[in-house]
């Protein structure tokens, strides 16, 4: 049985992509905070919804997916039912494994988990840190249960909030680019939806590409510029702008707020 604690967007995403995987509905139980969110979770996806003790009692695999902030009080409440070998996956933004283990008391094993929408495409990347207790079992099974629902990377919990910025944040810096490439296309003249279209394409297929050829992406750019060409006329505007530096200095901030998030 799995138990999937604070049933938001996230966690709602993970609880299609297992379903999808094929886990059984009546092998998992969720808990939401509203009575409308629970009834919507119910029809959507047939599931039992519970109560957090419930969850954490009858589960032998706790994912926690509430928010940073509220973290805390969950720990609070499941802590009375959550024995000594009951595995618990956290996926919250800064919740380090620690932060789990000192309210959930000793020998629980903690695996931390970053893990992105793309899940909802089965197209997720996930990665995944071992807590003091978790052993190679348990990293594992937290395989197990990401690997149908996208990539799974290992990582040491000091890379979290580092791969936080990067792959959780990832989605939404080219859906803003993907937003300010069609707003240039309507600049020059194009429909909105023809250049949705060309934009939307063009990304996929520039990722299938960087994915599947094994090449370096300075390599897949220089290919497209020719000298003295277009490509070569844009990228020296986004040069002249500091477009490089400023996703630099946006991933970073984005890795230190995901430091802050777990200290409150």
């Amino acid at each position: 049985m799995i138990a999937i604690l604070g049933t938001g967007k996230m966690g709602e995403a993970l609880l299609s992509g297992l379903l999808r995987a094929g886990v059984k509905q009546d092998e998992i139980v969720a808990t939401a905070r509203r009575p409308e969110r629970a009834q919507a979770l119910r029809e959507r996806h047939g599931v039992r919804v519970v109560t957090n003790s419930e969850a954490a009692e009858l589960a032998e695999t706790l994912i926690l997916a509430v928010k940073p902030q509220d973290m805390a009080a969950l720990l609070t409440e499941i802590a009375p039912h959550v024995p000594a070998g009951k595995l618990v996956i956290t996926v919250a933004a800064g919740i380090t494994t620690s932060f789990v283990e000192a309210r959930l008391g000793d020998e629980v094993p903690v695996v931390r988990v970053m893990s992105n929408t793309p899940v909802l495409v089965d197209e997720a990347m996930s990665v995944i840190s071992a807590g003091a207790h978790a052993a190679e079992t348990h990293l594992k099974h937290a395989e197990d249960l990401l690997s149908p629902v996208g990539k799974v990377l290992r990582i040491p919990e000091s890379q979290q909030d580092a791969a936080t910025a990067l792959s959780g944040s990832g989605p939404a810096y080219f859906f803003y680019l993907v937003e300010a490439m069609v707003d240039a296309g309507i600049l020059l003249g194009m429909p909105r939806a023809a250049a949705l279209d060309m934009v939307t394409q063009s990304i996929v297929g520039a990722a299938i590409m960087l994915r599947d050829s094994g090449e370096h992406p300075v390599i897949l750019r220089e290919a497209v510029t020719s000298p003295g060409g277009t490509t070569i006329a844009a990228i020296a505007e986004l040069e002249r702008h500091s477009v490089r530096a400023a996703f630099l200095a946006a991933i970073e901030a984005a890795r230190d707020r995901s430091g802050q998030l777990a200290a409150g």
